[in-house]
């Protein structure tokens, strides 16, 4: 049930991360706060395809 989504940078659109989600239970795209090492700060992951 859980599938692997990639997190990318809403700054520079690198896509740092990858984590879980489940689709049944969280329908709206996933964004969290996370480092970006290109950016080199806190800013805001977005879920992508």
């Amino acid at each position: 049930m859980r599938d692997i989504i990639t997190l990318a940078c809403s700054e520079c659109k690198n896509r740092n991360y990858t984590t879980t989600r489940n689709k049944k239970t969280m329908t709206e795209k996933l964004e969290l706060k996370k480092f970006c090492p290109s950016c080199r700060k806190h800013t805001a992951h977005k879920e992508t395809k």
